[in-house]
């Protein structure tokens, strides 16, 4: 439009009017005959104003008004509504092309972005031609025309003079401090407090020297030799919220999975499943009883260590999740059962020895009770007196109670009956296990005052 009006303006110029020609011809003569003086008198008449309708002047104002208007193209923003976050531009765009180590997106007529192939990780699926896709705007490229963008998450290469906060940017650790970790990102030492390095608390962060790990930058400060904090425990909760959000979809009661023990407590331990945190009670961690308290949770599974739980019950409102152990182990107690008949004669060893009998393994984690009246004919005044600890011996399964998972057993059943006066063999005890285990006052009493010192802290009895 500018051009069009220029040359209008150029060809009314040459179209003089007949007056100006008359004009133009009489200043000829004059300066034909007149001299110098008449000649620079008549050079006015020379360019004459051209005339520019009405019309032609509206249509160049207009153009000369839409190219004022338009903003340098270093500055021309993309079309469609921002969104700012942290500082960063994003954009959605259609992807147009595919190739080898670009990905090209078109936000808008003429608008096209770029993304290198590598802010997707190996195994990652690259989005195909036509899908929509958000990236993050960092730079217009005023040479080639188009916007250099990166994928949301990827880690950029650290630049010193490109560092903002929020950015994502992969730092390498190269000493601790009482703080934190010490690292270095651009050419430039960084920091990153203690409290942002994990969830738990990390004793020795030494562990960390040499490695490099991708961090979020909280703070730049450019004065002097500059001042970054960082920090990796955002990235971590990013990552623990994405895989939450996927469980909440594919989690199901019943279902067998593997995790993490991340924390022990005195009434359980804490599994990760990779995203959600789910309790093992003490009651679901073992067949055999385990006592409340640290020490016994450590006597089955440690931190850090790997195991394989079934899902018991699923409560998302409140973010509880009920996991078990011993779901997905044999019942050792139910295939001795099994196995083991009432008044069989059965070889265990004597695992516990207490003022009111003792413990007898006679199947691997399963315990059965001998009490002091069935240690031998004779009264006992002393467990230790009859039986010591790790003895091999063999004793009569009395009973078996499924329900209450309890097993009694008889030593003084295995054993001759004491003659009597006169010389005569006496005969094998006759009694019925009803009778045998009838309960008496000295054993009412006996039982009372085990109660009151606390119970059975394990086995079958």
């Amino acid at each position: 439009m500018p051009d069009s009006g220029y040359e209008l303006m150029q060809t009314n110029a040459d179209q003089t009017r007949p007056e100006d020609q008359i004009e133009s011809g009489d200043n000829e003569q004059d300066r034909s005959s007149g001299g110098q003086d008449a000649s620079a008198e008549s050079a006015p008449s020379l360019a004459p104003e051209p005339a520019i309708s009405e019309s032609m002047n509206a249509e160049i104002e207009a153009a000369m008004a839409e190219l004022s208007a338009e903003p340098p193209a270093s500055t021309r923003a993309i079309r469609g509504p921002r969104v700012v976050q942290a500082g960063r531009e994003y954009r959605k765009g259609t992807v147009v092309s595919v190739g080898p180590t670009d990905v090209f997106i078109e936000f808008g007529p003429k608008e096209l972005g770029v993304v290198e192939r590598v802010n997707w990780r190996e195994g990652e699926p690259i989005p195909a031609v036509g899908e929509e896709t958000e990236v993050i705007v960092l730079r217009r490229d005023d040479n080639e025309g188009i916007y250099i963008c990166s994928r949301p998450g990827a880690v950029q290469k650290a630049d010193w003079e490109m560092l903002e906060a929020g950015q994502d940017v992969e730092a390498r650790v190269t000493g601790t401090n009482k703080g934190g970790l010490e690292l270095e990102v651009a050419g430039h030492r960084a920091f990153m407090p203690a409290s942002q390095v994990s969830f738990e608390h990390i004793t020795d962060l030494s562990v960390f020297v040499g490695e490099k790990m991708t961090c979020r930058v909280q703070r730049v400060d450019r004065r002097g030799k500059g001042n970054i904090v960082l920090s990796r425990r955002e990235l971590l909760a990013e990552e623990r919220q994405a895989k939450a959000a996927k469980l909440r979809e594919t989690l199901t009661e019943g279902a067998v999975v593997e995790g993490t023990v991340r924390k022990i407590m005195p009434f359980g331990a804490f599994v990760d499943l990779g995203g959600v945190d789910g309790l093992v009670h003490i009651s679901d961690l073992s067949h055999d009883r385990v006592g409340h308290g640290e020490k016994h949770v450590e006597r089955h599974v440690k931190e850090g260590q790997h195991v394989k739980v079934q899902v018991l019950k699923l409560d998302w409102e409140n973010n509880r999740i009920s996991l078990g152990i011993k779901q997905l182990e044999a019942d050792p107690f139910a295939q001795a059962a099994s196995e083991i008949a009432e008044g069989a004669v059965v070889t265990g060893k004597v695992t516990k020895i207490l003022e009111f009998g003792c413990f007898v393994e006679i199947a691997p984690g399963v315990e059965g009770l001998v009490h002091i009246s069935e240690l031998d004919w004779k009264r006992v005044n002393k467990v230790e007196d009859v039986v010591r600890l790790d003895e091999v011996i063999n004793v009569k399964v009395l009973r078996i109670d499924k329900d209450s998972r309890k097993v009694s057993l008889s030593l003084k059943a295995t054993k001759e009956p004491p003659q009597r006066e006169g010389g005569g063999r006496g005969q094998r005890d006759a009694r019925s296990a009803d009778q045998i285990l009838k309960e008496t006052p000295a054993l009412r009493r006996l039982r009372a005052k085990f109660q009151q010192g606390g119970g059975l802290k394990g086995g079958l009895g």
